[in-house]
């Protein structure tokens, strides 16, 4: 009957710029952007995903997503689907299978594992948690670590823990749809990745002052 759907069958779409920053440090001046984009039912959506950097110039390691999440609990979906690797060395597709969402206290998680062109494996775990000193003054740690399972020197990837990136962010919310923020992030290359960096004459740890944006509409 007319006007008799139920609510969770209703479509809705988000455009989220996560992070839209330029970057300073010892090593050079960059810009970095994650962003993400999803579209769909309370129960499944259509999620893209993009994440990666430019420094001195030159594209680094950019991933992008194109995902199906649907949703197994209240504040979770389980994500499928593929990633595309570009900038940093050759391309490299990967099949696509996790998790994201809301755990207890509200830490925002998103886990992922991946399985790639010649028996290649990695995986990703990355965590953001918003502390409010006020409504619209917001400090937002994140910590995010990519793992792999065996060398890519073409890449500059090591096997095992790869690297790690810790940040802090003070955001200032004029909307809630837009919020300037400063802050600071650290990185760290470990293992195989952190000699194929030493080799190549790049910094093995980093740490940045950022300025960016988080729009989202």
């Amino acid at each position: 009957m007319n006007g008799m759907d139920m609510a969770d069958n209703d479509r809705y779409g988000q455009v989220l710029i996560d992070r839209l920053e330029a970057t300073h440090s010892n090593d050079g001046n960059g810009q970095a952007l994650d962003a993400q984009a999803w579209y769909g039912t309370d129960l499944n959506k259509l999620w893209l995903k993009v994440d990666g950097e430019r420094s001195n110039g030159k594209l680094g390691a950019t991933r992008t997503e194109a995902l199906w999440n649907h949703a197994i609990a209240p504040y979770w979906g389980l994500q499928t689907g593929l990633r595309h690797d570009f900038g940093g060395g050759p391309g490299r597709t990967w099949a696509a299978i996790g998790v994201q969402g809301l755990s207890p206290y509200w830490f925002d998680v998103q886990a992922t594992a991946y399985v790639g062109q010649g028996g290649r494996t990695a995986a990703r775990v990355e965590a953001e948690y918003d502390i409010l000193f006020t409504q619209r003054l917001i400090l937002q740690p994140n910590v995010k670590a990519s793992f792999y399972g065996r060398n890519d020197p073409e890449r500059g990837i090591g096997s095992g823990l790869s690297e790690v990136e810790a940040g802090l962010r003070l955001r200032y919310e004029v909307s809630r749809k837009f919020a300037p923020y400063i802050g600071v992030v650290w990185k760290g290359k470990f293992g195989q990745t952190a000699d194929y960096a030493r080799e190549a004459g790049h910094a093995v740890r980093e740490t940045q002052v950022v300025a960016g944006v988080r729009v989202w509409f």
